[in-house]
């Protein structure tokens, strides 16, 4: 597959990266920590230290060489390993902060952006060990810095798991309490139907599924997408619209595949899959919001936004399918507020609401993301939040996912910053009314009708 890319294609789209904001956002090593497995915490965290610095000691050298061979940023060095839920299990420890620490000087040792994992699946139920583990988020937010959660909470085969819900709410509103504005919500992110292949943050993990370890690769390009629409003219049908994004979601892929392949040669780990999601960044010209705005609306989040979204993420799929035999992850299209400067300008015009955001979540590739509201959001709410998004991954056989941010001390009308690439964010307000009654009886939502496919 490698031999088939031509110089000529690479050259092409080297030329996206100058002025339309191309980038590969990241290449990822997931690792399996199973072999990692004690009864003494202690001896835990010195296999889990010692496996990843082995495993990913030349990971941030190799993206340098080729993102300088190819002339294309690799913008993030990523690590996933197995959810800890799982492989802490057998320590009885009450506590996994320490394991989280862990991970953060590990990470930090061989030089990555970020490491996710302190994860724990409980879409059917809770073991002892996920309740652990989701109880020890708040504090190992708070003491790490580049450590990434997540929990998954239901799925089309085994419905909502409730009572985790409830847990994920109040998870996030006590982050939001003990981390400077809420900062510590932004690496955690509740799934319905998580992906075990993800390469992307805060909800990357490496699952039971994979190999011992594997190469997963992240590319972005909403820029991309964005000045080939603009080519377009008025008159361009839709149909043709589609073949656009397609054609130019191809080119990305290529480059993708071709850095996936040799990063997996170099590093002597298998190649896993590319993930093609057009990830907004803050910067100007790097918009998904740009891109629907491009096809003909005034503004992303009026009327026909979740129609056009449909359209993108659908031509991002098939155009990276006709490229790559191995596009997995998520590949489609983020909505991230925080990280996408149109969102910003169309939140703050009060034109993108929590609503149709959330109607948007339902053709696009994950759910409601870097959203900020206000700080006295009740953790019941959050559950709602969580819980109304659950239910569309569940019924549509899709991921859904939640990253939201209570801010302490700040309403509607304000705003925070978080900085780099995850932006900032207008506080957007939340119904009024409760949901605690509906959240407190627990219990599971059953796996809906269409689950039943054997």
């Amino acid at each position: 597959m490698t031999q088939s890319i031509q110089s000529n294609e690479i050259l092409e789209t080297v030329r996206m990266v100058a002025d339309q904001n191309f980038d590969v956002r990241t290449i990822t090593i997931g690792i399996d920590l199973h072999d990692c497995i004690s009864s003494d915490i202690e001896i835990l965290n010195q296999n889990i230290y010692r496996k990843i610095t082995t495993v990913g000691k030349d990971l941030v050298a190799t993206a340098q060489y080729l993102s300088a061979k190819y002339g294309v940023p690799i913008v993030n060095q990523r690590i996933s390993v197995t959810p800890i839920a799982q492989i802490a299990a057998a320590t009885k420890a009450d506590s996994y902060v320490s394991i989280a620490q862990t991970l953060d000087q590990a990470a930090k040792a061989i030089g990555v952006s970020f490491i996710g994992g302190f994860s724990a699946l409980v879409q059917k139920g809770m073991s002892p060990s996920d309740e652990i583990l989701i109880r020890s988020i708040p504090e190992a937010m708070k003491t790490t810095d580049i450590v990434c959660s997540s929990i998954n909470i239901g799925s089309t085969r085994a419905g909502i798991n409730m009572d985790a819900v409830k847990l994920a709410g109040e998870t996030i509103k006590r982050t939001a309490e003990i981390t400077p504005e809420g900062f510590g919500c932004a690496k955690i992110v509740v799934f319905c139907n998580a992906v075990e292949d993800n390469p992307f943050m805060a909800g990357a993990f490496h699952g039971s599924g994979e190999a011992d370890a594997v190469i997963n690769v992240g590319v972005s390009g909403p820029g991309v997408v964005q000045a080939a629409l603009q080519k377009c003219a008025d008159s361009d049908d839709l149909t043709e619209i589609a073949e656009v994004v397609k054609k130019t979601a191809f080119k990305i892929t290529r480059v993708g595949e071709l850095i996936g392949h040799e990063a997996a040669k170099m590093l002597n780990i298998p190649f896993g899959i590319l993930d093609l999601s057009l990830a907004p960044t803050p910067a100007v010209g790097d918009s998904v919001a740009r891109i629907l705005e491009a096809m003909g609306l005034s503004i992303c989040g009026t009327h026909g936004t979740t129609a056009a979204l449909a359209l993108l993420n659908d031509a991002v799929k098939k155009g990276g399918m006709m490229a790559s035999s191995a596009v997995g992850g998520l590949s489609g299209a983020f909505i991230p507020v925080s990280e996408d400067e149109g969102m910003i300008a169309a939140a703050e015009a009060g034109v993108l609401t929590l609503d149709k955001l959330e109607a948007m979540t339902a053709v696009c590739s994950v759910g409601l993301d870097m959203i900020a509201v206000p700080g006295h959001t009740s953790a019941a709410t959050i559950s709602g939040i969580i819980a109304d998004e659950a239910a569309i991954g569940m019924i549509n056989s899709k991921t859904t996912a939640v990253r939201i941010i209570p801010v302490t001390g700040k309403d509607v009308g304000e705003s925070v910053e978080f900085g780099g690439l995850l932006g900032y964010a207008p506080i957007m307000p939340v119904k009024e009314g409760s949901c605690a009654v509906f959240v407190n009886r627990g219990g599971r939502i059953p796996a809906p009708v269409q689950s039943m496919k054997n």
